[in-house]
């Protein structure tokens, strides 16, 4: 059997952090009387989004992640590009609620582009060295 301490470290991270973005989501629904839907609330509407956006790229990095440890066992800066990305999706997320925390998204938005990009072509160089 096949064990990834890396991936299964950053899953759990990403497991956190996701409840951490829904739990954000639920506040403002509670908070605002907002059962389904956004109710036109902007608030809502930027922390669905920063939940939507981290459901819609962490699963083809964990994917990326967990093929390049398969491939290369055990690197140390595989840990570090996962770790870097999961905090740049707390920035994310926490940028989006605007104000002095705004440039977070940035930040964020930043590190998940660049993150996707090494690591697809990290991927790449993988299979061109077999």
């Amino acid at each position: 059997m096949t064990i990834l301490p890396i991936t299964l470290c950053a899953a759990a991270a990403a497991a956190a952090i996701n409840i951490w973005l829904s739990i954000r989501v639920g506040a403002i629904r509670s908070a605002r009387k907002i059962s389904i839907g956004d109710g036109g609330d902007l608030a809502l509407v930027a922390r669905m989004r920063a939940h939507a956006n981290y459901i819609e790229n962490t699963p083809i990095v964990l994917i990326l992640i967990a093929l390049i440890e398969m491939a290369r066992t055990g690197s140390p800066y595989l840990m570090g590009v996962a770790a870097i990305y999961l905090l740049g999706r707390v920035a994310h997320g926490l940028g989006m609620d605007g104000g002095t925390l705004g440039s977070g998204r940035l930040v964020g938005t930043m590190i998940t582009l660049l993150t996707q990009l090494g690591l697809g072509i990290w991927a790449v160089s993988i299979v061109l060295d077999m």
